[in-house]
């Protein structure tokens, strides 16, 4: 996927009025993925990116733990958009990620899902993409 089509999709599926929301969210949300996942992994992920994207992933050495609530917090305050909401950074982060797994090989998310604690709320982050795996109903014309 190229970087304009991955700004552009983060920005139609958030509703957001400008390509600069849509890159800050996406740079606001893998600055912190980064932070929390091992930085082979991330790196990992970063490559199959967009160039202009993927920097975001490589920047961060050192690992945290932390959990889901102090993930969306971190979104929350380095996103440039919105009031710092938590109900909107989660949604963002949410995004980002549906966006990421559709741009890269498949098993890469769950790479990162499986450096994510089960218990401290990291599901939430993958809901758009695991609800997009569902098979859709049959529909009859």
């Amino acid at each position: 996927m190229q970087y304009d089509d991955f700004i552009g999709e983060v920005q139609h599926r958030a509703q957001l009025d400008s390509r600069e929301a849509a890159l800050s969210i996406s740079r606001a949300t893998l600055t912190t993925l980064s932070e929390r996942i091992q930085p082979g992994e991330a790196e990992n992920l970063g490559a199959q990116l967009p160039e202009e994207l993927g920097r975001f992933l490589e920047e961060v050495d050192d690992v945290e733990r932390f959990e889901f609530d102090e993930f969306v917090d971190r979104v929350a305050e380095r996103q440039e958009i919105g009031e710092g909401d938590p109900a909107d950074a989660a949604f963002h982060a949410q995004v980002v990620v549906d966006v990421v797994d559709e741009a890269v090989t498949e098993g890469a998310i769950d790479d990162i899902k499986e450096q994510l604690p089960d218990d401290e709320g990291y599901e939430t982050l993958f809901e758009i993409a695991a609800g997009a795996e569902s098979p859709a109903p049959d529909s009859q014309d």
